[in-house]
């Protein structure tokens, strides 16, 4: 484990189990077979994606290539996740932990610059993270920020964090993307245009709808990253991606279509398979109508039969899933009301209910996220229907999606969420009271408030596993949400392509250390 001093060994401990269980994990994907012909720094690769880019803001960021595949190659975070989702130093080169749990001492790197030039202190911490707990700034990550009172800065290179209580989950969440650090210099206004952090790479260029292109950043504190620069491409059709690479116009691409990564397996392209945290799921908004009722959920929960879901649209390259997908707090997928397809117990519901003669639920679905979605919510419709329950779906692009979920403008939706290997990280902003993206859960409870509260200041490894296994049944005892499926990403690259790693997360960070020789 990378050293990190004082008390932290406790902490740390809760990390280590994570660590081991998610090698696991990672172990059974493919890595990237060796380029032909010698790998050489410098050079352009060209990366395929399926939607543009929605927002350079780190912040408020949640669309998945957003998230996972842009922004880590331009800012920088406090912690960061190794290829095996290992929490470790990032902008932050060490830390300490009180005896109590309530004081948490970052030492930061020194030498860093950001990408305008300006060099990084703790200053330019003190005013990201205070402005990510700022209610008004709507950050992605506030609650991941939830036990934190006080942040202060002790001279250039030490920023002191005061927590109301201990945060077992506090390392894993400032390795977020959604916690990067910015500079003091940086308005709300100006990263949209000229994004300004201390990554790999640096932003060069943006063509709306077609492409963003980044350039090496000579002064990244690791060391000059190995490409000269990289291109980010917008093709909606997975297939044309292929195509693409084919004709040698793109070198890689993370998709989630089985079908189309055996085509370019077969077409000579190589594949990495990488089963992912992230899960499929049919979100309930339980503030809307009908879903208010929990036995109305309990009857969707019980009519849909996610095996089915995920043979068809994924043709099985997947696990059924339960809410927590985190390895060492991972829910029991059988562990719900109806583990398996139970039309009859979904009708005695609804008649609980009141709506023995049905009911009609309006539901969002993206297009262009992922290949998925629309497979997976014409299955799910079909199935509902033999229970006497109607989807309306709303087939919707990537962007105005994103914008009706984040404002919780859906009774139902159709999604594709990211898993994280630290429990609280993943959970805690949806499903509490106070979480900032619990207007997109639409469900909380005073119980789940008072376990969240426990997971998060509990640091023995044991007794946190218990702790989210109660916060798994609650959530599957209430049906707040469909739990579906969680899938593989299958990462494609040509034979010019050497070092890339694909990692559990989907993140492309590991684009620092890819090589392309000509």
């Amino acid at each position: 484990m990378h050293s990190a001093h004082g008390t932290v060994a406790k902490w740390m401990t809760v990390t280590a189990v994570v660590a081991a269980v998610a090698i696991a994990v990672v172990g059974c994907s493919a890595s990237t077979p060796t380029a032909s012909a010698k790998p050489k720094t410098g050079g352009e690769i060209v990366v395929g994606i399926t939607t543009d880019v929605v927002t350079l803001d780190p912040w408020k960021a949640t669309q998945f290539q957003d998230v996972y595949d842009v922004l880590p190659n331009i800012y920088g975070t406090l912690t960061e996740f190794d290829k095996n989702l290992a929490v470790v130093p990032g902008l932050a080169k060490s830390w300490d932990v009180s005896k109590d749990g309530l004081t948490v001492t970052l030492h930061l790197r020194t030498g860093v610059k950001f990408q305008s030039g300006a060099p990084f202190t703790s200053a330019d911490v003190v005013s990201s993270l205070t402005k990510i707990m700022d209610p008004t700034t709507v950050a992605v990550a506030r609650t991941t920020l939830a036990n934190v009172t006080k942040v202060a800065a002790q001279g250039d290179n030490t920023v002191v964090l005061t927590l109301s209580s201990p945060d077992a989950s506090l390392l894993a969440g400032l390795a977020s993307i959604n916690t990067a650090i910015l500079s003091t210099a940086d308005t709300e206004a100006s990263i949209l245009t000229a994004p300004d952090g201390t990554g790999p790479y640096k932003f060069q260029s943006r063509v709306a709808g077609q492409s963003l292109t980044l350039t090496d950043n000579s002064s990244y504190w690791r060391s000059k990253p190995t490409l000269a620069s990289v291109q980010f491409r917008v093709i909606p059709a997975v297939q044309s991606i292929v195509s693409a690479m084919q004709a040698g116009n793109i070198q890689i691409a993370s998709i989630d279509d089985p079908v189309v990564a055996k085509t370019a397996k077969a077409s000579g392209l190589a594949v990495a398979s990488t089963p992912q945290l992230a899960y499929h799921a049919l979100q309930l908004n339980a503030t809307k109508s009908d879903l208010s009722n929990v036995d109305v959920r309990l009857a969707i929960q019980c009519a849909v039969d996610r095996k089915a879901v995920l043979d068809t649209a994924a043709l099985g390259a997947g696990t059924i899933t339960g809410p927590i997908t985190a390895p060492a707090y991972k829910s029991d997928p059988n562990d719900q009301p109806c583990p398996t397809q139970n039309i009859a117990k979904a009708k005695s519901y609804l008649a609980k209910a009141g709506k023995s003669g049905g009911i009609t639920i309006d539901t969002i679905v993206s297009t262009g996220e992922y290949s998925t979605s629309v497979d997976e919510a014409q299955a799910v419709k079909s199935q509902l229907a033999k229970a006497g329950i109607t989807l309306n779906l709303e087939v919707l692009d990537s962007n105005a999606y994103i914008a009706r979920w984040l404002a919780g403008d859906f009774d139902a939706a159709l999604a594709l969420n990211g898993g994280s290997p630290d429990p609280n990280t993943m959970y805690g902003r949806y499903f509490t009271s106070t979480g900032n993206l619990n207007k997109v859960a639409g469900y909380s409870s005073a119980t789940l408030d008072q376990l969240f509260v426990q997971g998060r200041s509990t640091t023995n490894a044991a007794d946190r596993k218990a702790i989210y296994k109660k916060i798994s049944e609650q959530l599957t005892d209430n049906a707040a949400w469909v739990w579906l499926f969680s899938s593989y990403e299958y990462t494609l690259t040509t034979k010019s392509v050497a070092g890339f790693t694909p990692m559990a997360n989907d993140s492309l960070q590991f684009l620092r250390d890819t090589t392309v020789s000509k």
